[in-house]
């Protein structure tokens, strides 16, 4: 019985504009890799923390939790689609397709892996970058106003 050919490219892809909901995850390893099935968790509570953002402000504390979640999840789905596209040809074509030449053309780098590459590389900063700024700026913004609060009690 022949397994088929997974292709480094396509699961650059995958994880690139994907990867948030484990899209390439089930590609390499099937519909029963439970880590895949993990994958949309935190980036459907990232998506309510946002919705709730828009709809309750920016003072909701629960949303200043939430929202990186969406950020990081997508940081982490972009790191992948960078580890799959520099992955060696002989070492993606023993783990991904074992039972085939490990020459084979399906774990080389193209310039469609290239373009994967890039797409990651800036989606995971900008992601990542965005998680680390909303949360900093709203950590110190809740500790700016604790201060105040302490600042205006009696003695």
């Amino acid at each position: 019985m022949s397994q088929r050919t997974r292709n480094k490219t396509l699961a650059a892809w995958l994880a690139a504009v994907g990867g948030s909901l484990g899209l390439h995850r089930f590609y390499l390893r099937g519909l029963g890799d439970w880590v895949g099935w993990l994958y949309p968790i935190p980036t459907a509570l990232g998506l309510w923390g946002m919705q709730r953002m828009e709809t309750l402000g920016q003072d909701d504390k629960l949303s200043w939790i939430l929202t990186p979640l969406l950020g990081l999840s997508i940081a982490a789905a972009c790191l992948s689609a960078i580890v799959y596209a520099l992955a060696d040809r002989e070492k993606w074509n023993l783990k991904y397709n074992p039972e085939q030449d490990p020459q084979l053309a399906a774990g080389g780098t193209n310039w469609l892996t290239i373009g994967a590459l890039a797409v990651a590389l800036l989606g995971g900063a900008v992601a990542l970058m965005s998680s680390i700024a909303l949360s900093f700026q709203r950590y110190y913004e809740h500790e700016v106003e604790v201060s105040r609060q302490l600042s205006q009690t009696p003695d």
